[in-house]
């Protein structure tokens, strides 16, 4: 036990602080949570390294310094209401640390109750863990201040936009010709206003990307 905190704590000051993360409630979660209880236990003993980690079929998380960068991006203040896109449900974890509510969707129903499982074990009690289309997003608990989104987009569906509440935001790293970029798209008057942040490689959430034409012969 003493050794995973130690491996928390190096992550937190080898990678994470080195890498311009200077909000202190960014650091003093991933001080304390336990990463290793949102990744399957074949993956525990890599859970402070500074990789992406498969979880399953197309399911990648960000690197825990990606991660940071992004949350801190979103500017979290207390009162918000979050919906986090997951992976693992780490995310969703850090940032319910610094927001008021945070609703965590899943693809699939073993993800969720994994990770409502790895929330309750941590008393964590301001998420909720669901499953579902990522690109339908969860209505039921919106508007949102913030939508965060752990991985790459090419697009934001209507459904999403549409549950972002006016002057709220998403963050997600967008995806553009195989680059990627943390982007912050603030909501006014219904328009989207798009502010970059940093270059960022992440793979692409189901839903999220263009459609391209069928290839003929």
């Amino acid at each position: 036990m003493a050794d995973v905190a130690l491996q928390r704590k190096n992550m937190v000051e080898s990678q994470i602080r080195p890498s311009d993360v200077t909000d202190r409630r960014i650091t003093a979660a991933m001080t304390d949570i336990p990463r290793e209880k949102f990744l399957p236990a074949r993956l525990a003993s890599l859970a402070y390294s500074d990789e992406s980690l498969t979880i399953a079929p197309g399911q990648e998380t960000l690197p825990p310094v990606v991660l940071a960068k992004l949350i801190q991006l979103a500017e979290f203040d207390a009162g918000d209401n979050v919906l986090v896109i997951s992976e693992s449900g780490y995310a969703a974890a850090v940032v319910a640390e610094m927001a008021k509510t945070v609703v965590a969707l899943f693809a699939d129903g073993q993800g969720a109750k994994a990770a409502a499982e790895a929330f309750a074990s941590l008393a964590i009690g301001n998420v909720v863990a669901v499953s579902g289309a990522a690109a339908s997003g969860w209505p039921a608990k919106g508007p949102y201040d913030v939508v965060l989104i752990e991985g790459g987009i090419e697009k934001i569906p209507d459904t999403i936009k549409d549950q972002i509440r006016e002057n709220g935001r998403l963050v997600s790293i967008a995806i553009n010709d195989k680059i990627g970029r943390a982007v912050v798209l603030h909501k006014r008057a219904s328009i989207f206003a798009r502010r970059d942040g940093f270059q960022a490689a992440a793979p692409l959430i189901s839903g999220f990307a263009e459609a391209r034409p069928a290839f003929v012969f």
